[in-house]
């Protein structure tokens, strides 16, 4: 099986899941020398380490901005740990991307924290209503309206949209791939959108 692992394969895996030589060799192994199969794996092992980076400080970072068209602008700022990160080709594409997500996708608010409280209340209201006359027995009911107004937000907050490039992962799941490759906590702290003709 070992005699399959190539080199470079070690090499490219280990970039791209934010491991270890050693794990990506192992990975390899385990998985016959398919990379894919083992890109699998580390991508699951790397998001696994980007979960323990949440909780770190980010100061640094950059500002990114992104017009498309002519007419619809957007600016991100995107944050990380050292202004080592905040100036890899990495961290820049990032955030071109997530200006490009902000531009495309128009959410209102960063994460689900952001949500103004009378906002949750009002559609939360609005579920309960929906469903007053069911039958179903309250437990079900309550688990109805989170489902609701969840799905309400899920569009409107930008870390539980869908990837524009890749619709089979949140903008939060993308973020961890960095997070991974860079070694560092990523957040969004602000975004603003302009669309030519609009004003709020």
């Amino acid at each position: 099986m070992a005699g399959k692992v190539k080199i470079e394969d070690i090499k490219k895996l280990k970039e791209l899941s934010g491991a270890g030589l050693t794990d990506a060799k192992n990975a390899l192994v385990a998985a016959n020398g398919d990379f894919d199969k083992a890109l699998e794996a580390m991508r699951k092992k790397g998001l696994t380490k980007a979960e323990k980076r949440g909780d770190r400080e980010t100061r640094e970072g950059l500002i990114e901005g992104y017009v498309h068209d002519g007419r619809i602008g957007a600016l991100v700022e995107v944050n990380c740990e050292t202004s080592f990160v905040a100036k890899t080709p990495e961290f820049k594409e990032l955030a071109h991307y997530l200006a490009m997500q902000v531009a495309s996708m128009n959410p209102l608010y960063v994460s689900e924290a952001d949500i103004p409280e009378a906002e949750k209340q009002r559609v939360q209201k609005d579920a309960e209503n929906e469903i007053k006359g069911d039958k179903k027995p309250v437990e079900v009911k309550a688990k109805i309206v989170e489902g609701k107004v969840a799905k309400y937000f899920e569009d409107k907050v930008l870390m539980t949209q869908a990837y524009i490039l890749d619709d089979s992962k949140t903008v939060a799941e993308f973020i961890k791939t960095y997070i991974a490759k860079t070694g560092e906590n990523i957040s969004v702290r602000q975004f603003r959108r302009i669309e030519l003709g609009v004003t709020e």
